[in-house]
């Protein structure tokens, strides 16, 4: 495959001059001809506009910036069916006593392949974590992020409490864990024991920094306490001067807050420069259910008052077929399509696009943003239509190119089916 005629979204292109003469149907779609060559993309072009428009859109493979692969697909066995948070909590530590490397690889492997086959080239990982690379759980996901690394790239973020952190013990794990290339992780959720906590903060932040790491919080999951946890974070990062970059997953009950205080609260992580992923199905599903007192909120982070703020924001599947949702599939355009009703966020909108493709990318840190330039990686989603409604539509019918080679006819491609690891 050495060229692709398509429709790409406008605001995926990145070709300097050559922009001026790309024009963009009412989608936001550019019909373009690309040209391919050692795994790269060498040309760009506009078609003209009399031309007939193709039948396929290309996207770059996507990015998952939060997801748990030690625990993804045990719903069977760790079930929760009522549906709330606690419930979740309880049936994740029976779930984690029971883990051995033989479980969470089969398991996380089941989950790469599917996410393989969807398109996705880079996954976060959270893990939870007890202060060891020696776990189960370690041993399984960094076997795997060496065997899988020509297909996806693995991310991974130590999930432990915050105040382990300020241990010994956290110290040495936290070395390990950078050297990974992995991120430090805690729970910031009310109640507080206020100067304590943001103490632990602190020491958190301040070990990351020293090592060169990212942190990414699991924050404000809850419908109770408005921004709560976000206020602790923002108070410490007020008194540092750190360089690492910080993520705030979760912020749902941000969302709770009158418009004029999201504000302010999205004006001060903009100056701190703090990403949000934003994590809409897990939090439709434990937050704000039948027993509160407004059964009709849903809370999760105000994705488009943030984003107005200049605040980079993703958006992640979460927990796939585990206590903590019982759904999911590694697919970033289902996601998509149901992010588009729940958090009413249109793709064909720039600022709706971008925590699916761009976005996810930078926050990660990763090499390619997934825009399209000369130069950029062969790595593509080509789907089938000519319209975001057969993007998003279920049954989507796609194929995954990575490095100009078609997924299922490249014979180093070993790992193509997640019936495999069944």
């Amino acid at each position: 495959m050495n060229q692709i005629d398509a429709l790409v979204p406008r605001g995926l292109l990145n070709l300097g001059d050559k922009n001026l003469s790309l024009n963009a149907n009412p989608e936001g779609f550019s019909h373009i001809r690309v040209q391919l060559s050692s795994g790269l993309v060498t040309n760009i072009e506009a078609v003209s506009r009399s031309s007939k428009l193709p039948n396929q859109i290309i996207l770059p493979r996507l990015v998952e910036p939060h997801s748990h692969l030690d625990k993804t697909f045990s719903w069977g066995e760790f079930s929760n069916f009522s549906g709330n948070y606690f419930d979740a909590l309880d049936a994740n530590f029976s779930e984690h006593k029971t883990r051995t490397n033989l479980s969470v690889s089969k398991r996380a492997e089941r989950a790469l392949a599917l996410a393989l086959e969807n398109g996705i080239r880079a996954i976060r990982t959270h893990v939870d974590s007890f202060g060891s690379i020696n776990e189960p759980s370690w041993e399984a996901l960094i076997h795997l992020k060496e065997k899988w690394s020509r297909y996806i790239e693995l991310q991974f973020v130590a999930l432990s409490p915050v105040e382990f952190w300020s241990t010994s013990e956290g110290r040495k794990f936290a070395s390990d864990i950078a050297s990974l290339g992995g991120l430090l992780g805690g729970v910031v959720l009310p109640p507080f024991n206020g100067s304590s906590f943001k103490r632990h903060l602190a020491n958190m932040l301040s070990l990351a920094d020293e090592l060169g790491c990212g942190v990414d919080f699991h924050i404000d999951e809850s419908d109770k306490y408005p921004a709560a946890g976000l206020r602790q974070l923002l108070i410490v990062l007020d008194g540092m001067n750190i360089e690492i970059p910080v993520t705030c997953s979760h912020l749902s009950s941000l969302g709770l807050l009158p418009i004029d205080q999201i504000r302010r609260f999205a004006d001060r992580l903009a100056i701190h420069r703090v990403g949000v992923v934003a994590l809409p199905l897990s939090n439709g599903w434990l937050l704000g259910g039948r027993r509160s007192l407004n059964p009709n909120l849903r809370p999760f982070a105000p994705i488009d008052h943030l984003q107005k703020a200049g605040v980079i924001v993703g958006v992640g599947g979460d927990n796939v077929r585990d206590a903590w949702f019982p759904g999911g599939s590694y697919d970033i355009l289902s996601l998509m399509a149901f992010s588009l009703p729940f958090a009413q966020m249109a793709p064909w909108e720039r600022l709706g696009l971008a925590p699916f493709t761009t976005s996810p990318a930078n926050l990660m840190n990763l090499v390619w943003d997934g825009t399209f330039y000369e130069g950029c990686p062969a790595s593509f989603l080509l789907i089938e239509g000519n319209s975001w409604t057969d993007v998003i539509s279920f049954g989507v019918r796609r194929k995954v190119i990575i490095n100009g080679v078609l997924l299922e006819e490249g014979e180093n491609f070993t790992f193509n089916s997640p019936k495999l690891f069944d």
